[in-house]
């Protein structure tokens, strides 16, 4: 008997799951700063520390009993995980997670030995009745994301605070979230089911200026932690997450395509000519423009753009699953619906099969661009099928 297995995440989730090995790995890139002031960061580096389960551990010859959502550690293990340049400064840090009621903490061994206790922790995590050894760089805790708000809402956020913050609101394969069919989208859980966001919301909610959002999501796509797709105008943009779906799923991770993505949410692809230059699998011969779609206004779409918009609507369209845009042998036929100086041209376009297939039909849209959109052409796609 064969079974189908189907992976879905439920964003209502009060809590997300949150392995210690990812934890281990981001605290070990030197590359993503840590100067802010949200505490997010610090806060979860000593809940992947905590035990799930009571166990000893010895330090300086002396066992020390540590219960649940407890550990013990020296202030030199601390200062190095907050990575501080003093060991005061990290106690000052968890001062302050103190006086916020986050955890609560005791100094052992004359003063160089912290055993701290994470406030809440058995109503988000299982308590255990027996005792077992826990190792701190496997398993997983669960992470409040109520408590994701409250700090980073506390200050500035670094980059490592932002990485974290994007990595717990990621939602996979949820059909209350708009785009998490096709990867792990960062969606911050505002109601709306879409995860389009712009820089100046990004910008409001770690504390930072736009040029930061920027610089900063940039430099995370770069590292590939992420996948950014901007659009024009002012549609905004959607962070998906790279290797998010091997971490959590222990499943292959999914390549982002940009054309994909502009499919599930609707938004006009922005044709640039530059692009089509290198494009295509496609010759000009494949594609029959009919005798009105290219008039002789200057204000019409030529015929270079023409054959671009057809060129790039197939791509998107192999991506969806649509196996006769990879053919060789495959014809696009293009008829005006609308008069040139109506504004928005639209085209009908009919793809016949060379094997004999039916033939698919699609309305095409095309929306002339104000100056300050770099006076560039957006399609958008409507199936008609």
């Amino acid at each position: 008997m064969f079974y189908h297995l189907e992976i879905k995440q439920i964003v209502d989730y009060p809590r997300c799951r949150v392995y210690r090995d990812f934890l281990r790995d981001i605290m070990g890139d030197r590359e993503i700063r840590t100067n802010g002031n949200s505490y997010l960061f610090y806060f979860m580096v000593l809940c992947s520390y905590a035990n799930y389960r009571a166990s000893y551990r010895k330090l300086e010859g002396i066992s020390y009993l540590v219960g649940p959502g407890e550990w013990v550690c020296s202030t030199a293990e601390l200062s190095e995980w907050f990575r501080t340049r003093f060991q005061h400064q990290a106690m000052s840090i968890l001062d302050y997670l103190q006086e916020q009621h986050y955890l609560t903490y005791t100094r052992l061994g004359r003063g160089n030995l912290i055993k701290f206790s994470i406030t809440g922790w058995c109503r988000s995590n299982t308590n255990l009745d027996y005792n077992y050894p826990c190792l701190k760089d496997v398993g997983f805790f669960f992470f409040p994301v109520s408590a994701v708000h409250e700090l980073i809402s506390m200050g500035k956020c670094s980059e490592m605070d932002i990485v974290l913050d994007l990595w717990i609101h990621a939602i996979y394969n949820d059909e209350q979230v708009q785009g998490s069919d096709i990867g792990p989208v960062v969606y911050f859980r505002n109601n709306t089911g879409n995860p389009l966001t712009s820089y100046a919301d990004l910008a409001s909610r770690w504390g930072i200026s736009k040029a930061s959002v920027s610089r900063i999501l940039n430099k995370l796509q770069e590292k590939e932690y992420l996948s950014l797709v901007s659009f024009t105008g002012r549609h905004g943009s959607v962070i998906y997450l790279c290797n998010y779906l091997s971490t959590m799923f222990s499943v292959s991770d999914v390549m982002i395509d940009k054309e994909e993505v502009s499919m599930a949410f609707q938004i006009p692809v922005q044709l640039m000519e530059n692009v089509f230059q290198e494009d295509s699998t496609i010759k000009d011969e494949q594609i029959i423009i009919e005798e009105g779609c290219v008039p002789k206004e200057e204000v019409c779409v030529s015929d270079f753009n023409i054959r671009s918009m057809v060129r790039k609507v197939a791509k998107i369209l192999a991506a969806q699953g649509v196996s006769c845009c990879e053919c060789p042998r495959t014809q696009y036929k293009l008829y005006s619906l609308s008069d040139c100086m109506e504004g928005n041209l639209k085209y009908s376009l009919k793809i016949d099969c060379p094997d004999g297939r039916i033939p698919y039909q699609f309305e095409l849209t095309l929306t002339p661009a104000e100056k300050e959109e770099m006076e560039t052409d957006k399609g958008g796609i409507e199936n008609h099928e």
